[in-house]
């Protein structure tokens, strides 16, 4: 594998600390015996189906597979609503009256949903968006803070078959105008505004940006986060307030019956193209994926209190806060704002006072808490805790540590989990009941996953290092990139046959068969665990008027997992300065969104350039890296490196 990083990663397997499960955890877990793995390695389909089965169906599949690869069709013939399997039939259960989210805003406010009252308010938004034309098979972009009302619209869609696409309320108005644009949204859900770290995000106002140039909108809906101060502008016949017209829409809509492959949603990631890519999730196999590996990883229980952490903007949100916990009848705590407003406790103060037992995080989060000190967690009573896990990147194993020993308490198991987007579900982790962990792996395959290390040349690698990839296909797989059939071909299965999902990951595998994984061997950097593609960040500087030509990679950092390194052209005649740092600082935000702004940019006269004109990025990474400088001969101009690292060092 040629991924220079993995050579930082090359004592991992050196790790060899194990953490067996602790035995009271293990005689109350829902899998408490190794043979899981050898029965549904047996008869995958069966071992699906029986997933699906617990969920309710309106008619019953006829084939569990139809695989033509690249292309899968899962629980063919079958039907079913996913708002029915996250809400009705626990408002129709014992569940009645149990908190289906606990929320709490930023400020502190706070609201508790009932399975029934989600119940009645799905149904309600579901027939408002009826009233304003949407119907089976139409897009909605939603574009929210971290509030009830995100998942009440993601489920009132599911209800009446719209298509649900969130977008991340942390992007900028051209990144939603772009989503808007592909997906063709019929209708925009957006707030006011939002909370964060104190401030205000003034969501409508963007989301007005945004709405100069989407046709295809018809509507905008509003939902009043903050107070009557915050300035919005309503458009007169297209912007309407939710609160007005859910009070006088029916508590009563029919779900329709969607056929397991109808479209549930689309959701934007990164890609190395520049053009994020529309990823389509369909019904009946992302609801099985995500029922199981919530029900199985997390050891989900009827009283347990479950915080997962992601905003719903990013597919750990949609999997693991919305559809996976609801359709396993949970309760869901929703947090708004940051985990240091107004405080560096604020995690373990909610965790303490809702009395989490399940707390789901990303490597970032928590390498900012080791960072803070063992002293505000110390302050908090979290013996509720009973399970903690990890998601977004790999974790290193003195982060993993750190979180068993300050936040577990050295009696919650960690599952360390590792999906994409692209597959709906967990992949990779740890089953806590079983499962003897080691810091910064993430064990084995869900049951029923295939995954193997390749080398370059499609051949699997029984042990050590390689490109990680998918064998066999899966319930909750993507099914599509939105309107780009080839495209979904050419960057999934098209290396080692159309029937190998490309995972774009680098691992490792060690003799026990636990895998190690290394990030990314793309182009697209992994920032707090959020894909950004260079080529993204790229355009949006060249986008500026002042530069010809940019260049970005990343390079590791002790919070962030990675930071963002450019190197920038400018136009003849231009200088570069602190100020003019600051000025494409803030362009990329306003392009993309905060999460994309540089960490560094050296302003060049020249780029390491192949003869045919190819940018080697490799070698700028090993530059932003602080590594020796690796291979130049393919270089136009060799000279060019020397200059830029000694640059690079004088001015980071």
């Amino acid at each position: 594998m040629s991924d220079p990083r993995t050579a930082e990663f090359s004592d991992l397997l050196r790790e060899d600390r194990t953490f067996p499960p602790p035995d009271s955890f293990r005689a109350n877990a829902h899998v408490r015996d190794e043979r899981i793995y050898a029965e549904a390695e047996r008869d995958p389909e069966a071992f699906w189906a029986q997933f699906a089965s617990e969920l309710e169906w309106s008619t019953p599949w006829t084939q569990v597979l139809d695989w033509r690869p690249p292309h899968a069709k899962w629980f063919v013939g079958g039907t079913l609503n996913a708002s029915v399997n996250c809400v009705d039939r626990h408002a129709r259960s014992h569940r009645r009256n149990k908190a289906a989210i606990i929320w709490e805003g930023e400020p502190g406010d706070r609201r508790t949903l009932t399975y029934w009252d989600l119940y009645r308010e799905v149904q309600q938004f579901a027939n408002v968006l009826k009233k304003l034309g949407v119907s089976r098979g139409d897009r909605v972009a939603l574009y929210l803070p971290l509030i009830p009302e995100l998942a009440i619209a993601m489920l009132a869609c599911a209800r009446i078959g719209a298509v649900h696409s969130v977008v991340f309320g942390g992007f900028s108005s051209e990144s939603l105008r772009d989503r808007i644009n592909d997906a063709q949204a019929k209708l925009l859900v957006t707030a006011d505004g939002g909370y964060r770290r104190g401030q205000i995000v003034p969501l409508k106002q963007m989301a007005d940006e945004a709405l100069q140039d989407t046709p295809s909108i018809r509507n905008v809906i509003i939902v009043q986060r903050g107070d009557r101060s915050m300035p919005v502008h309503v458009q007169e016949g297209r912007d309407h307030w939710y609160h007005r017209l859910m009070q006088d829409a029916s508590p009563v809509c029919a779900p329709e019956a969607m056929d397991a492959e109808d479209m549930l949603y689309i959701l934007y990631t990164s890609g190395t193209t520049g053009k994020p890519k529309g990823i389509v999730h369909t019904t009946g196999g992302y609801l099985t994926g995500t029922y199981a590996t919530t029900k199985l990883v997390f050891d989900m229980k009827d009283e347990d209190v479950y915080w997962c952490t992601a905003d719903i903007g990013w597919v750990t949100g949609h999997s693991y806060v919305v559809y996976g916990p609801l359709a396993n009848g949970a309760t869901v705590l929703m947090y708004e704002g940051a985990p240091d407003w107004p405080q560096k406790d604020r995690f373990w103060s909610m965790i303490e006072k809702y009395g989490v037992t399940i707390f789901y995080t990303a490597p970032t989060a928590i390498r900012a808490f080791m960072r803070w000190g063992v002293d505000w967690p110390a302050k908090h009573d979290l013996s509720t805790l009973r399970l903690i896990g990890s998601v977004g990147e790999p974790i290193n194993p003195e982060a993993w540590v750190w979180y068993y020993r300050y936040i577990g308490g050295e009696r919650c198991p960690v599952v360390d989990t590792w999906w994409q987007t692209e597959t709906g579900a967990i992949m990779i982790s740890p089953l806590p009941g079983i499962t003897t962990t080691r810091p910064g792996s993430a064990s084995r395959p869900f049951p029923g996953i295939k995954a193997e290390i390749k080398n370059e040349r499609g051949e699997t690698v029984p042990s050590g290092g390689g490109l990680l990839a998918i064998t066999r296909p899966w319930p909750a797989m993507l099914r599509g990139i939105y309107g780009d059939p080839e495209r979904y071909v050419r960057q999934y299965w098209n290396r080692w046959g159309h029937d190998v999902y490309v995972t774009g990951d680098g691992a490792k595998l060690d003799a026990d068969g636990n895998f190690w994984l290394l990030g990314r061997v793309d182009d697209v950097l992994n920032v707090a665990g959020h894909r950004i593609g260079t080529m993204e960040v790229e355009s949006a500087l060249v986008d500026h008027p002042s530069v010809a030509e940019a260049a970005v990679v990343g390079k590791p950092h002790e919070i962030k997992g990675q930071a963002i390194a450019a190197f920038v052209t400018l136009k003849e005649g231009i200088f570069g300065t602190k100020a003019h740092v600051d000025e494409l600082r803030e362009h990329v935000a306003r392009k993309i969104g905060a999460i994309a702004k540089p960490d560094d940019i050296i302003f060049t006269a020249d780029l390491p350039k192949t003869r045919s004109g190819k940018i080697m990025r490799r070698l700028l990474r090993d530059i932003a890296e602080g590594k020796a400088i690796g291979d130049t001969t393919t270089l136009a101009d060799a000279s060019v490196m020397a200059k830029l690292k000694t640059q690079y060092e004088n001015e980071t």
